[in-house]
């Protein structure tokens, strides 16, 4: 399925980076009630843990501290003291695997419940690991913001992947679809490598040769337990997301018998042409939700139940159990003998 770019108006994230950004400038002398104007949050709420905020609300405070502070190295500082630990299940399934291929693979899967101002993606190559960052180059919130952001991000992945090794583990180099900045000389720095810049896209290279490493922390039964409360996070945010979230609803109350999507614009009082609309603008679709439905009944059935594959074919809407197969193996990356052994 598509990797779907952040939700910026939903307040389903925990303020962490809100915090960390609020220290960051408060050691400069920049009052909290400063970095947080315009933002809908209060200093009492960044430190909460009830609290909830939205990516648009963070990128407000990130606008004040391009405005405010004078320190280019900001954003790098920030991300330096964001370790996996702030990031709640996220982090610590991140700190359990198996091994750094995992790491990659959900850092990406689950990226969903971190906050996320960009989309990101990994790609396994023979001799390296790259991630990208596809929609890094887009002038939206603005091209301060984003360049902002992409310097915490790729600061946070180096200070990410180091407390998964438990050690330093820097790339090999880091390409930026922008051109060298003035403080261009405090990238590597804070990256630890070579950086390139006006570049085909923003990437972060990493030698293959670590992906079968083992992390410090790594555990099976602990990773086993945290990847599926994060399975069950993930799921429960498509429920109550925006006009997704309805749709998605609408679909997991009668499986196996999906509604259309004129049938579903109906009874959502929209035409069709809305809400194609407004399913685009939070970065999905009529068809990948019907998929997203489908994989997460599939899985439910292959995990909780003795049902053939046929049979869940035919729970599914599927005319022929061989495209069933076919589509769960597009989903998941593995068959459903596998998946159900698994």
């Amino acid at each position: 399925m598509p990797l779907k770019p952040p939700l910026f108006n939903e307040r389903i994230y925990a303020p962490y980076k809100i915090a960390a950004l609020v220290e960051v400038l408060s050691e400069q002398g920049i009052a909290p009630a400063d970095s947080l104007r315009g933002s809908g949050v209060n200093e009492d709420e960044i430190n909460d843990a009830t609290a909830l905020t939205s990516v648009r609300q963070y990128a407000t405070v990130c606008g004040n501290a391009v405005s405010l502070s004078k320190d280019p190295a900001t954003p790098f500082k920030t991300g330096a003291r964001l370790h996996l630990s702030a990031y709640g299940m996220y982090g610590y399934a991140l700190m359990s695997c198996l091994s750094l291929r995992d790491y990659f693979r959900l850092g990406v899967k689950y990226h969903s419940l971190a906050t996320p101002t960009l989309t990101i993606e990994w790609q396994e190559y023979e001799d390296e690991a790259v991630w990208t960052f596809p929609d890094a180059s887009t002038p939206s919130p603005s091209r301060e913001i984003k360049q902002f952001w992409i310097e915490q991000q790729f600061t946070q992945h180096v200070t990410h992947l180091q407390d998964v090794f438990g050690r330093s583990c820097p790339p090999t180099k880091a390409c930026f679809s922008y051109p060298a900045p003035a403080h261009a000389e405090i990238y590597p720095q804070y990256l630890g490598c070579p950086c390139i810049f006006d570049h085909d896209q923003c990437e972060l290279h990493y030698d293959s040769s670590i992906l079968d490493q083992k992390p410090h922390l790594a555990h099976r039964l602990t990773a086993t337990v945290l990847q599926d409360t994060c399975d069950r996070l993930i799921g429960q945010a498509k429920v109550d997301s925006g006009v997704s979230g309805e749709v998605y609803q609408m679909m997991m109350q009668t499986p196996g018998a999906f509604p259309s999507m004129d049938v579903v614009a109906e009874r959502l009082h929209m035409t069709i042409r809305t809400l194609r609309r407004k399913l685009l603008e939070e970065g999905t679709s009529f068809v990948a939700i019907t998929d997203d439905v489908r994989c997460s009944l599939a899985i439910e059935y292959l995990k909780t139940t003795i049902m053939s594959t046929d049979d869940i074919a035919l729970l599914l809407g599927f005319s022929e159990p061989t495209n069933f197969r076919r589509a769960f193996k597009r989903w998941t990356g593995k068959t459903t003998k596998d998946y159900r052994q698994g």
